[in-house]
């Protein structure tokens, strides 16, 4: 009698964990790139990412940017995971994403904006 054994491939997910160990990402990294493949998936319905695309890539960073207001550096980190999921884990090469809505860059006060040290002395002291 044979003994059938078997061999179902990881989940996804396992997939994903998988490789960014074998990359040696930080902890900090796979955390987030596990969340965003995830709410991305999760965006989408729970469709696999298999049979998903540059269009519902760029649906969901621009829903991150203008439904969700994320930083500029949240997009890219969503951005960065995706990549990886679609070229390390899925092994899909994707074309060139452009037309996605950006995250606005965080305002940054100039020493022009502030004035002169009194100013800043009397703002900091009240």
């Amino acid at each position: 009698m044979d003994i059938i054994t078997s061999h179902h491939s990881p989940r996804l997910m396992d997939r994903v964990r998988q490789a960014v160990r074998l990359k040696h990402f930080s902890s900090k990294t796979i955390k987030s790139y596990l969340y965003y493949i995830h709410n991305f998936i999760l965006f989408q319905n729970k469709q696999h990412p298999n049979v998903l695309g540059v269009a519902e890539i760029c649906a969901y960073l621009s829903h991150l940017a203008i439904h969700k207001n994320v930083a500029a550096s949240t997009q890219n980190v969503a951005l960065s995971a995706l990549l990886f999921l679609y070229k390390k884990v899925l092994s899909i090469d994707l074309p060139y994403i452009d037309n996605i809505e950006h995250a606005r860059m965080p305002t940054r006060l100039s020493l022009s904006n502030i004035g002169n040290t009194s100013s800043c002395k009397r703002v900091a002291s009240s």
